[in-house]
């Protein structure tokens, strides 16, 4: 007897996404399921990366179907198809980039780069195609967090090949200038650089861009907002009180200009000493948290002060990276994540499948 199709979809609604809290079924994210007498057959489509789950997806989804009377062989492919997002109304898409997202704080010192960094190696581990652009011009630090060194390459002399290294794109001015050069440029200036290493840099089919975000709320942080294709921003903060003060202005900025903010990171939230154990609140305790509930927007996570994130960054191999499986990457893990989970949630962009008007005039 083939098994019911019905009970089928009823069995499988069972399994819950843990990420999204909803099933595969309801969610549509369950496609082409076939029933072959006791063979049955289906897909799963995510729409964020999660390489490292999958198999417990599988197993779980899998294990269901096998609850249905009549069900003896089951095949389960689970597949990621990450979309373009709606940005900004009224700015154009990049071409080659699906999704750019902010990575903000109103004030300098606070983690931002380091946060940066190994939310994109996060993403680029969980299989998304994953680059970073360094918009900070006046102190770049991601060729030094990434470990490369070198000048771009030109192929056709017009656009700029990003430079590679842990399967990230990277763009930075500090891979155009000498390390000790200071940039000593006016507002426009600099945000004109900006706009050509964004746009003359021959991105290969991104997922996502992370853009390393200058910190304050001038030039160039206005420019960003208002003319590159935001996805979202996330706000990168430490619970201190003079640091929660210039990241309201850098969320006041974002609003302003239509720019969601996906959510807030608590950066140097504690110590721990590592030969005694004690913790210490240091910049102070749940600032941050406190911050997201105030702005009903969420809290992704909170990463500890902790020497090795700085030295591993320094040394140009950042947490991620380094020690995949600890603790801190964990978490690092756990906020790229939610980050893509909310992405995927947001409005997809049509733009593309619009008809293009071309007026012409008959001579």
């Amino acid at each position: 007897m083939p098994a019911d199709t019905q009970a089928l979809l009823t069995a499988l609604q069972t399994v819950i996404d843990p990420n999204t809290g909803k099933d595969f079924v309801s969610t549509k994210a369950l496609k082409n399921l076939q029933v072959n007498d006791a063979d049955v057959s289906f897909d799963v489509e995510l729409g964020y990366p999660a390489k490292s789950q999958i198999p417990g997806f599988r197993k779980a989804l899998i294990a269901a179907a096998r609850t249905v009377a009549g069900v003896d062989n089951v095949s389960v492919n689970v597949t990621t198809k990450i979309t373009t997002h709606a940005v900004q109304r009224g700015v154009a898409l990049l071409p080659n980039v699906k999704n750019i997202v902010a990575v903000a704080s109103g004030k300098g010192g606070v983690g931002k780069s380091t946060t940066t960094v190994n939310l994109a190696l996060a993403l680029a581990a969980e299989g998304a195609k994953v680059g970073i652009l360094d918009a900070d011009i006046y102190g770049p630090s991601q060729p030094m967090m990434m470990g490369i060194e070198g000048r771009p390459e030109s192929v056709d002399g017009q656009t700029m090949e990003p430079l590679e290294n842990y399967g990230l794109q990277v763009m930075s001015i500090g891979f155009l200038v000498d390390k000790d050069e200071a940039m000593i440029w006016r507002g426009p200036m600099a945000t004109q650089a900006l706009d050509q290493l964004l746009r003359q840099t021959n991105w290969k089919e991104l997922d996502y861009l992370l853009v390393d975000m200058p910190p304050g709320t001038g030039d160039i942080q206005l420019t960003l907002s208002q003319k590159v294709p935001l996805t979202g921003a996330v706000i990168v903060t430490t619970p201190q009180d003079i640091a929660l003060l210039d990241a309201r202005k850098g969320i006041k900025m974002f609003e302003k200009v239509g720019v969601p903010i996906l959510g807030i990171v608590e950066n140097m939230a504690v110590y721990c000493c590592p030969n005694c154990g004690h913790t210490e609140h240091i910049f102070g305790v749940d600032g941050g948290k406190h911050m997201a509930a105030e702005y009903s927007m969420d809290y992704l996570g909170a990463l500890p002060l902790n020497m090795q994130i700085r030295v591993q960054a320094d040394s140009g191999k950042p947490t991620v990276v380094a020690d995949p499986d600890g603790e801190v990457s964990g978490i690092y893990k756990s906020v790229a994540r939610q980050v893509a989970i909310k992405i995927a949630a947001r409005a997809k962009d049509f733009s593309s499948k619009f008809p293009t008007i071309k007026v012409s005039k008959d001579t």
